[in-house]
């Protein structure tokens, strides 16, 4: 198969099409001589902030000199910048040549199953030293969680999110992510809700957790952060107050993940780290900023940067299955002008749809037929003044081309 037939058979497996089981995913690692066994692995789970955290870790590693792996999701340009090994995204010829491997086990998958599986076995053969996994959703059937023993355990911000599968609660959500926990220890976050906090430690003997007290000297900006924490000064190109909270978890990861690395590794990790669609400027002047903010947790971080801004223009699209109503109240007070769009994805919610829920917040409401047409017009009414984009990466991933 070419990459465009692979990619059209990964995403006909479906992301809900099997049970929540760790069956399949154990099925087809035994049959691919279970690849996942072959490297250290630092496992996260969250609701928030996993990109961020895994992309803090990842840098750190690789400044420390170690073949790092990283598994993520979702995609943001390129289907194939889930699965990178120092910062390389699997080539399409790789990515065709693995999935053949994975259908010929004849194991029927989920997507993300397979691609787990595609992977491990990249990651194996490439013969990486330690990988950053990222789960998808959840924990405890994640199909990343197939692995052995990881050398650390982390759990980001628990907050309210694909409550359809993770329940409706704090608690039921953070049982669910808690499932990754396999050791004795775990690093989360300083900001965690209290019922979650609750259980991840009734989960794991010593939860780690970077201590408010001993961070200092704090300048945050959007273009990014200073700050001291334990002596130490940091600096983060990822900007948005947000992101303190997830470089303070990937530095007591690092540190309590029992491989060798250094505080100047840390320090230039964190600098050197990037994502895209996390409080991204794709452009200074006009300030344009895409940000996938798409839950309320998602929406009250960015809703600090909005406030550091007067008359802002928002392009927003949603998908229908989110909690968009709470994503629209904590944002939009905050904005001028609001330009409503649908992102190409069935799930998404018509433009005219979203703009009648819009409108309860704004009074200059407008629709745009398509991306391009949004664009033209978010930067006419913005008339210089800041723009930003936000409601769903699925939104980021179609509109940042057009930016870049």
């Amino acid at each position: 198969m070419n990459y465009k037939e692979t990619l059209n058979y990964i995403h006909s497996c479906g992301r809900f099409s099997h049970k929540a089981s760790l069956e399949r995913i154990t099925a087809v690692c035994e049959k691919l001589g279970n690849p996942q066994n072959n490297f250290k692995c630092i496992h996260i789970a969250g609701t928030n902030g996993k990109g961020s955290t895994c992309a803090f870790i990842t840098s750190a590693l690789i400044a420390a000199g170690y073949r790092v792996g990283v598994f993520i999701s979702p995609f943001i340009t390129d289907f194939c910048e889930r699965i990178q090994i120092n910062g390389k995204n699997i080539s399409h010829d790789d990515l065709c040549r693995l999935s053949q491997r994975v259908i010929d086990t004849g194991v029927a998958l989920t997507e993300f199953e397979f691609i787990t599986a595609v992977g491990f076995l990249y990651f194996s053969e490439n013969k990486i030293q330690v990988a950053v996994l990222e789960t998808g959703l959840g924990g405890r059937f994640d199909a990343t969680n197939v692995i052995p023993k990881p050398l650390l355990s982390v759990i980001t911000k628990i907050g309210l999110d694909h409550t359809a599968v993770l329940g409706d609660t704090i608690s039921q959500i953070a049982t669910e992510k808690c499932g990754i926990i396999k050791g004795d220890n775990v690093v989360t976050s300083h900001n965690q809700p209290s019922d979650a906090l609750s259980v991840i430690k009734n989960h794991a003997t010593n939860a780690i957790t970077p201590e408010a007290t001993d961070l200092k000297a704090v300048k945050c900006s959007i273009l990014g952060n200073n700050f001291i924490y334990k002596d130490v000064c940091y600096e983060t190109s990822l900007g948005g107050e947000y992101q303190i909270e997830n470089a303070l978890i990937a530095i007591e990861t690092l540190k309590n993940c029992r491989l060798p690395i250094s505080e100047t590794d840390m320090q230039t990790g964190l600098k050197n780290a990037f994502i895209p669609a996390r409080l991204e400027v794709v452009s200074r002047d006009p300030l344009i900023v895409i940000d996938g903010a798409h839950n309320p947790d998602g929406a009250g971080a960015l809703t600090t940067a909005l406030k550091e801004y007067n008359g802002t223009t928002a392009i927003i699209g949603v998908m229908r299955d989110k909690n968009y109503g709470e994503v629209l109240a904590k944002t939009l007070p905050f904005c001028k002008n609001i330009i409503c769009v649908r992102p190409e994805d069935p799930r998404s919610l018509p433009a005219e749809e979203l703009a009648n829920e819009a409108q309860k917040y704004c009074n200059s409401i407008f629709t745009a037929n398509t991306l391009d047409d949004a664009v033209t017009l978010a930067k006419e009414k913005a008339k210089g003044k800041p723009i930003f984009i936000f409601g769903s990466l699925y939104l980021a991933s179609q509109i940042r081309p057009l930016l870049k």
